[in-house]
């Protein structure tokens, strides 16, 4: 199974590409869609989604494992990452690909055990369970690898 985990954003979208196979995850693929900060918003949309074709394309995921947004202080960016999410959960959909919405809590509690747990930690824990040699950059493709890997434990325990 290949489970492609998104951490939505608009100037930069996180992916990352893991397979499961016999219960051992590796990693197939991570890095970031971006889009510049001049282009008009309806083409950054626009920008993300031909990259999560292309992404899809390439892999052929079952799966996607996506982020939930549940704060986030600027409500301006807040709305803007959410059309952005939209578009990820759109193309996952249009590609007929299950789709699973983790919270960052639930990312956190399931890669380290603690809800609470920091960035670096998340990073190491996805750099161990995917056996990389360093930890993955920028934080976006770490985090997206975490919520592919979170996305595969769960749809296997389902």
């Amino acid at each position: 199974m290949i489970i492609l985990g998104i951490d939505p954003g608009f100037a930069r979208t996180g992916y990352g590409v893991v397979e499961e196979k016999n219960k051992n995850l590796r990693m197939l693929d991570y890095g970031c869609l971006s889009t510049p900060a001049g282009l008009i918003f309806e083409k950054r949309l626009k920008k993300i989604y031909e990259g999560l074709i292309d992404l899809i394309k390439k892999h052929k995921p079952d799966v996607c494992a996506v982020e939930k947004i549940f704060f986030c202080k600027n409500t301006k960016t807040a709305i803007d990452v959410g059309q952005a999410r939209g578009v990820v959960i759109l193309t996952a959909a249009e590609k007929n690909l299950k789709i699973l919405e983790f919270t960052p809590l639930q990312v956190k509690q399931s890669i380290t055990g603690y809800g609470k747990a920091e960035k670096g930690q998340i990073q190491k824990m996805v750099k161990i369970l995917l056996n990389l040699k360093e930890i993955p950059k920028p934080d976006d493709a770490a985090d997206a690898l975490a919520l592919a890997i979170v996305g595969s434990n769960n749809f296997l325990t389902k």
